[in-house]
């Protein structure tokens, strides 16, 4: 509101601008071409502007929501001895509803105000006012028309897989040839909402409270209106669809509708996360297990089948590395073997893995023939994948002609409730399609070369001495954890498939290989 100061004899008028969104305002300069139109009327009429009230509301509602107005009308309570001349540009920035007219004409009336419109002439006469009543009540049609309209338009849009409602925090709308507005991963609050979301599915953060400090780590993440982030927020990202790629509304009976825009994290990591929050699943066992030791998490002891425990104890001078047995009970419990110790014996079980030069073609033939068995399953398993969409789709088919043939609320919920759930697996297996990559044929090769390196020299990586090295050839080289005994050393190792295999086919040559290279 503004309010210029009045010391002439002239009829004083108030100007009443409304446009329906701040958009709007923005984009079209209304409010600043409405109140331009109303000042010229108020020239010709000799009238003095006193203030001028402007709206940024939609007109079919209450008048007494919307600020402006209210405020108007408190401006002439304030001074009931005045005569005012209220202006406007148009009818339907009066009230584009015909109860709400007619209670806005009558709280002028209570006030002694008249009211003046730049394309209507109000009459006090029976003929007068049933006109203006049918101008209200066309204007109040229009707007119906028009919301029924943008409705069925957003429905459309949304059936056809396009987000209409405000864009997701880590997503912006685009706007796209032939397509129109398209949510677009909006970088970096996209990477950060994957990191986020993905992080507590896989417990590294072990509560909403943890991911919430994490998003308020970022300075540039959306806050509220004083700064914060609230946990309804932290909620809400984890909760929303829409980062898998679907869509889903209650409104439009819509539901995990693949979307037309990017998924920023798979179903399956959504479905982790629900999991997680209902509380049916445990966390996965913590990462860091010693930057020191690579066999923690992997050596047992032979005594009782526990992994062994690692320590630095300190010395007269310093501190040294040690695995040991804490189960109480076992007849090695407390006592130690040296880190190096052990791992130089784990290292010497991991340089017998390399089978003489006169092998790799055999394996060769073996990886080349397993790309063509993946490249096999693969089909196999896109197949039946489709077949489980197309069950899922003749039952949803089902239960949609016993819900429209239903009488009871509570029944119908429960199919409702039946084929959302049902959607819901459709699209976990559709996301599972998407997923599945083909084997290239023209990739085999270079995929082949990194294989024969592992297969043909794992000691090299493992002599690296690098942890994060030597635990990936643990992963890589055996099926299971190694047993150690204090006294002997390790237990015969259970291999992983790939020496397994060549141990099995060919394990004289394989073992006369290693003895030849010791």
């Amino acid at each position: 509101m503004s309010i210029a100061p009045n010391h002439s004899s002239k009829p004083k008028a108030l100007i009443y601008c409304r446009v329906s969104s701040r958009a709007q305002e923005e984009e079209g300069n209304g409010l600043d071409s409405q109140e331009t139109r109303c000042r010229q009327h108020a020239a010709q009429k000799g009238y003095d502007v006193v203030a001028v009230f402007p709206d940024t509301i939609s007109g079919g509602g209450d008048f007494m929501q919307r600020p402006g107005m209210v405020s108007l009308l408190a401006f002439l309570d304030a001074q009931p001895n005045e005569q005012f001349v209220v202006v406007f540009d148009d009818l339907k920035r009066f009230a584009r509803d015909t109860r709400f007219h007619l209670d806005l004409r009558e709280a002028f009336r209570m006030r002694g105000a008249s009211i003046e419109c730049l394309n209507f002439k109000f009459d006090d006469t029976p003929e007068g006012e049933f006109i203006e009543t049918i101008m209200a009540a066309q204007g109040a049609l229009e707007r119906k028309q028009n919301g029924r309209q943008v409705s069925q338009k957003m429905e459309a849009r949304m059936q056809n897989g396009y987000w209409v409602h405000n864009a997701p925090i880590g997503y912006r709308y685009k706007t796209i040839k032939g397509r129109g507005k398209v949510l677009v991963p909006n970088e970096p609050l996209a990477s950060i909402i994957r990191e986020g979301i993905e992080g507590y599915a896989s417990g590294r953060f072990d509560s909403q409270a943890e991911l919430k400090r994490y998003f308020e780590s970022f300075p540039d993440f959306p806050r509220n209106k004083h700064g914060e982030i609230k946990q309804q927020r932290v909620t809400e990202i984890l909760t929303q669809p829409i980062y898998t790629g679907h869509i889903c509304s209650k409104t439009y009976d819509i539901s995990w509708l693949k979307g037309q825009h990017e998924a920023l994290i798979s179903l399956e990591t959504f479905d982790k996360v629900q999991e997680r929050r209902a509380g049916t699943t445990k966390l996965p066992a913590r990462k860091n297990i010693g930057n020191d030791f690579a066999l923690r998490g992997f050596i047992c002891c032979a005594g009782c089948g526990t992994p062994m425990r690692s320590s630095w104890p300190k010395g007269r001078n310093k501190r040294y590395a040690y695995y040991l047995c804490q189960t109480k009970g076992c007849e090695s419990y407390g006592k130690s073997v040296a880190r190096d110790k052990l791992e130089s014996e784990v290292g010497a079980i991991i340089k017998t893995l390399q089978p003489t030069q006169n092998l790799v073609t055999l394996v060769k033939v073996m990886f080349r023939k397993a790309w063509d068995m993946r490249l096999s399953q693969f089909e196999e398993a896109k197949k039946s994948l489709k077949r489980d969409v197309t069950k899922l789709e003749q039952q949803i088919e089902t239960i949609m002609d016993r819900l429209l043939s239903a009488n009871s609320e509570t029944v119908m919920r429960r199919y409702e409730d039946k084929v959302e759930a049902l959607e819901h697996e459709k699209a976990r297996y559709q996301d599972k399609i998407a997923q599945l990559q083909a084997p290239n044929r023209n990739s085999r090769e270079e995929k082949l070369e990194p294989a024969l390196q592992f297969i043909t020299n794992p000691w090299k990586l493992w002599e690296s001495g690098n942890i994060t090295l030597r635990r990936l050839v643990l992963k890589l080289a055996f099926a299971d954890r190694l047993e150690y005994d204090r006294k002997t050393g390790p237990r015969t190792a259970d291999f992983a498939f790939p020496f397994k295999a060549l141990t099995g086919v060919l394990g004289d040559d394989l073992r006369n290989g290693a003895a030849d290279r010791t």
